[in-house]
């Protein structure tokens, strides 16, 4: 009960988590700002976890709005080297939507450069009137593989379904979901209360989702393991120190998850200008929380402590550390949700 009741409490005050909260003189939410820019290459050659507060030139982050350049440096260098190019905005969406008792149907139609695609996720509301504004929602990338409160309405994202996993399919137009939500007022959904969530190779999919959305309120990756809120640098370590982890040389042999530029430095991850304790604070102010398993070597357990560990240091210098957690226990198979954590 007690992951149900978080749940709620986050989307009940996501516009809140949304924004930077108040904060004491010292943190960056406390100072003033300079100029920006955001190159998708940095010359970077270094064996320890980036450090978050350093810009590509050397110089320190000190403000709120440094930290707004930062971010956006982050994001350039990330999608530069490893994710590729984040679809445009498309020539047009349009969506339909239909409910029978509980169950509702979002037909999306998205149409750019000449092509169309059509996907229909389906939503699965609570019993009874919405709130003032709309469900909370909880987007569910694969389905949803953890327990979601009765009171919160549940998209599922049946990815594989929209585009298979090799190198001629796009999964891109996915990001047009929450479009299609803010242009259908009769789903009823609150777009200002949405959360995102995953488990396995959709759990590394629900927080890249979280880190380039800003529309996402709360991020709940489970069990993303390489490629999710592991660091690279952290899983080289551990197989390097015996343990049989995926890192990222094993990585890009199995799907086409990344760009095939990050090819060029599975074997020399020294010179990223980052690792994925950024991926992750992209999201920061906003709210995460990742669940791990810790029975599983395989999902680099370790590298996950350290590399959110690190990533936390964002949202403390924000002043709200409580905006992201990070939980690992074992006890359950994957992608099972463990019964002492209910």
């Amino acid at each position: 009960m007690f992951f149900c009741t978080l749940l709620a409490a986050l989307l009940l005050i996501a516009p809140a988590l949304a924004l930077p909260q108040p904060s004491d003189e010292g943190t960056l939410a406390a100072r003033a700002p300079n100029p920006c820019t955001a190159p998708s290459t940095a010359n970077t050659n270094v064996s320890a976890l980036n450090n978050p507060f350093i810009f590509n030139d050397g110089t320190p982050v000190q403000t709120a709005a440094d930290w707004t350049c930062r971010h956006q440096q982050i994001a350039a260098l990330i999608l530069g080297y490893e994710g590729g190019t984040l679809p445009g905005t498309p020539q047009s969406v349009a969506a339909t939507f239909s409910k029978n008792g509980n169950s509702g149907s979002l037909a999306i139609t998205v149409k750019d450069n000449n092509t169309q695609i059509t996907f229909t996720p389906t939503i699965t509301f609570p019993s009874g009137n919405p709130p003032t504004g709309g469900w909370p929602l909880v987007i569910a990338v694969g389905g949803a593989s953890l327990p979601i409160p009765s009171n919160i309405a549940v998209l599922n994202f049946d990815n594989s379904g929209m585009a298979e996993q090799d190198s001629t399919a796009s999964r891109g137009q996915g990001l047009r979901i929450i479009d299609a939500l803010e242009i259908t007022p009769s789903a009823n959904i609150n777009t200002q209360k949405l959360a995102v969530t995953g488990c396995s190779r959709d759990g590394k999919g629900a927080l890249w989702i979280g880190a380039f959305e800003e529309r996402i309120a709360l991020t709940i990756p489970q069990e993303s393991g390489s490629g999710g809120d592991t660091c690279w640098r952290l899983s080289h370590y551990e197989k390097d120190s015996g343990s049989v982890v995926q890192d990222a040389t094993e990585i890009v042999t199995e799907k086409v998850w990344f760009s095939t530029n990050f090819n060029n430095y599975v074997n020399e991850l020294n010179v990223l200008p980052y690792d994925h304790h950024l991926l992750a604070a992209l999201i920061a102010p906003r709210a995460m929380i990742s669940y791990e398993n810790a029975d599983y070597v395989w999902l680099s357990p370790l590298s996950s402590f350290g590399c959110m560990t690190a990533a936390h240091t964002v949202w403390q210098a924000l002043g709200v550390a409580n905006n992201h957690g990070f939980v690992q226990v074992g006890g359950h198979s994957h992608c099972a949700w463990p019964a002492n954590s209910d």
